[in-house]
């Protein structure tokens, strides 16, 4: 039979061996947890770029289904259905978070006629009017092309920032952010530019809208997140790879752990709203909540 002094030494021994494992263990679990990257559950708004109705499907019926599947909005291009749009919201709660500017990539603001850059603005105004009937927060915006010695990089610069400031007066009394869209147009392909150009709007209703596949192809997205800083108020959700291009979310090169940490150190929070498409909706909700969210 054990002595006291011996029990008690075996249970000190145990006891020890169970705290260094546990100790292991935690390390091992914050080590885990690093290398995957923080989440940003709360902080991100999980929406769809418009479309996913079935057949027949109505607008109503679109915005309750997408809700239970743990979408909390879309974005949508139709200026021309906020009504219908404003009466599902109201019947569903499900939000119309903005709208994305008609036929900015042909009646661009970059045109080298002046009357075609008018009917550009135009039309971006009347998409900041009607996001505000929606109770949206932003129109997302493509500036401009490069197109050829008659629209250079300095022409796509100079005439947008020209005609976006005469709609930021609109754009402040309505409280609607004009976003402006990382695209593959010949512009501003590197973060410091991009940066560059939001900063020389010197306006509080001007702002970035990110999208995280698009510029992938140029630099790696984590950089473009931290050399934009809180220049960026919404997301695009893509992922884009050298072999296969734009893809489901997770298969191309994006590296959504350290996208999740330039985003958590600039203390993000705001919509992210994917553009195209996986193996299903259901399967869209489910890798924004694992790669961007980090669930």
């Amino acid at each position: 039979m054990k002595s006291l002094s011996s029990r008690r030494s075996f249970l000190s021994q145990s006891a020890a061996t169970i705290a260094g494992a546990s100790i292991a263990c935690g390390a091992g679990e914050q080590e885990a947890n690093a290398t995957r990257g923080p989440s940003l559950k709360g902080r991100i708004f999980k929406a769809l770029k418009g479309g996913g109705n079935k057949k027949g499907e109505s607008v109503e019926a679109l915005f309750t289904r997408l809700k239970e599947l743990g979408f909390d909005g879309i974005e949508s291009g139709r200026a021309n259905e906020a009504e219908v749009y404003r009466a599902a919201t109201a019947k569903t709660g499900f939000r119309v978070h903005g709208l994305v500017n008609g036929g900015h990539w042909s009646t661009r603001l970059s045109h080298p006629d002046p009357v075609v850059r008018g009917k550009g603005r135009a039309n971006l105004e009347y998409a900041l009017r009607n996001t505000h009937l929606l109770g949206g927060s932003s129109v997302l915006l493509v500036p401009g092309k490069v197109n050829g010695a008659n629209e250079t990089h300095d022409h796509v610069w100079e005439r947008s920032i020209e005609q976006v400031r005469k709609v930021l007066p609109l754009a402040s009394r309505i409280g609607v952010r004009v976003l402006i869209e990382t695209v593959w147009n010949g512009f501003c392909e590197s973060p410091e530019k991009f940066r560059d150009y939001i900063d020389a709007f010197a306006s509080p209703w001007v702002g970035a809208y990110f999208d995280i596949g698009n510029m992938q192809k140029f630099a790696p997205a984590h950089e473009w997140i931290r050399v934009l800083g809180s220049r960026t108020v919404k997301l695009d959700v893509k992922d884009w790879g050298k072999k296969n291009g734009f893809c489901r979310l997770g298969e191309g090169d994006v590296d959504w752990d350290r996208v999740r940490v330039e985003l958590k150190a600039l203390d993000f929070s705001g919509w992210a709203t994917r553009e195209g498409s996986d193996r299903s909706i259901e399967d869209t909700s489910q890798l924004i909540d694992q790669l961007l969210i980090g669930e």
